[in-house]
């Protein structure tokens, strides 16, 4: 497994829109097992394969479900929310050629963060509830209702498939400002 750089805004990478996934081989794997990694290693809870130069429509999740006796520490990913990062890994999740064929009317706001955003969260509002279908490592197709965070990380994940960031979801002040924010960030650094 190899950790892998990560893409970061203004890439123009980002923006591309990724291809659908036709071959399930060892290559797909290695892709897959490679975005765990360096997603653990950022530490993150999703990565769309656009965010290491891959335009594939593949991405991988895992909401690392928290220890209560670990210590918290805030995700960098999605959100602040505090989780902790412990080896226990419990529920990777693959998502191939993913599809929303049906969203609920009401919303939910979480306040996301992204890989390629570095240090940079804002307030996104996005659908509550998702019916998604998707291709698992091996191909086979599944569906299933979902909701919560894993809802909202699944949107923001597939958004990077069609070249979307979670900023072009904010207000043209909010993004302007986050990105004022990001270039402090990468001066001080």
């Amino acid at each position: 497994m190899t950790i892998r750089t990560i893409i970061e805004i203004p890439d123009p990478i980002l923006k591309q829109v990724s291809s659908p996934v036709e071959k399930f081989d060892d290559d797909l794997k290695t892709l897959v097992a490679d975005m765990f990694e360096t997603m653990y290693d950022a530490p993150g809870i999703g990565l769309a394969a656009i965010q290491v130069g891959m335009p594939l429509r593949l991405l991988v999740i895992d909401l690392q479900p928290e220890d209560e006796d670990a210590e918290p520490e805030v995700c960098t990913a999605h959100g602040g929310h505090e989780h902790s990062h412990q080896p226990l890994r419990k529920e990777p999740r693959v998502f191939i050629n993913p599809e929303v064929f049906d969203a609920s009317e009401e919303l939910s706001t979480y306040s996301e963060g992204c890989l390629s955003v570095p240090e940079i969260y804002a307030d996104v509002e996005r659908p509550a509830r998702i019916r998604a279908r998707w291709q698992d490592i091996d191909g086979k197709t599944h569906e299933a209702d979902i909701d919560g965070m894993l809802a909202t990380c699944l949107q923001h994940e597939m958004d990077h498939l069609e070249g979307i960031v979670f900023l072009d979801r904010v207000s043209r002040l909010k993004r302007q400002m986050a990105i004022k924010k990001l270039e402090k960030l990468r001066k001080a650094a």
